[in-house]
């Protein structure tokens, strides 16, 4: 098992304390929650237009926010 950034550690220590029957195969379960968590920070829709025209300073941060969340979510989905 290779190791996990910070972030996503934490991810899945927080699944281990809510449900000690977690099985570690099921980061992807992990992942699937912050990648809906990510859709509502930035819906796929708005992330494509901020990356098209609108550079507005609000919707850039949510879109880093958005983009760190799939980060974590693609490094558990890797497990």
């Amino acid at each position: 098992m290779t190791e996990l950034s910070p972030a996503a550690q934490a991810v899945l220590d927080t699944m281990y304390e809510v449900n000690m029957d977690f099985d570690g195969e099921n980061a992807t379960l992990a992942a699937a929650a912050l990648e809906a968590a990510a859709d509502q920070v930035v819906p796929p829709a708005l992330e494509e237009e901020w990356r098209d025209r609108n550079q507005a300073l609000p919707l850039t941060k949510m879109v880093e926010i958005r983009l760190k969340l799939l980060a974590i979510a693609a490094e558990l989905k890797a497990q």
